[in-house]
């Protein structure tokens, strides 16, 4: 399998979003999901997983652009039938040299990336 890609929900200033569903995602290294050109300082992500707990896993970046990322990934245990909220993370840490954010799951969870406007 690949890599599912995971498009922003932009949250609106002064304004409102309507829920998205978000993206379902298949379980296993190599698998999960992705977000192009992200911004990780403004990136939240909601995971809501199924019935069986397991761990959501933000994958640490590549060197020359995380310069942080030997710190390793950051794994997040997500209960059964929980959401849980993950992010913002730092650039330094889990960009990738594609400028993507990458994370995988152990469960097949549906993720929503959600984006911080700036102006607010």
């Amino acid at each position: 399998m690949a890599r599912t890609a995971v498009a922003y929900s932009d949250l609106v200033p002064n304004s409102n979003l309507a829920d998205p569903a978000g993206t379902a995602l298949t379980a296993g290294a190599g698998n999960g999901g992705q977000v192009a050109d992200a911004d990780p300082e403004l990136t939240v992500l909601r995971v809501v997983n199924g019935a069986t707990a397991g761990t959501f896993t933000v994958l640490a970046g590549q060197l020359p652009l995380a310069i942080a990322s030997g710190q390793g990934d950051l794994a997040v245990s997500v209960g059964s039938s929980a959401t849980e909220w993950v992010g913002p993370v730092e650039s330094g840490r889990f960009l990738q040299n594609d400028g993507s954010l990458i994370f995988e799951t152990d469960q097949a969870m549906t993720v929503t990336a959600f984006k911080v406007p700036r102006n607010t």
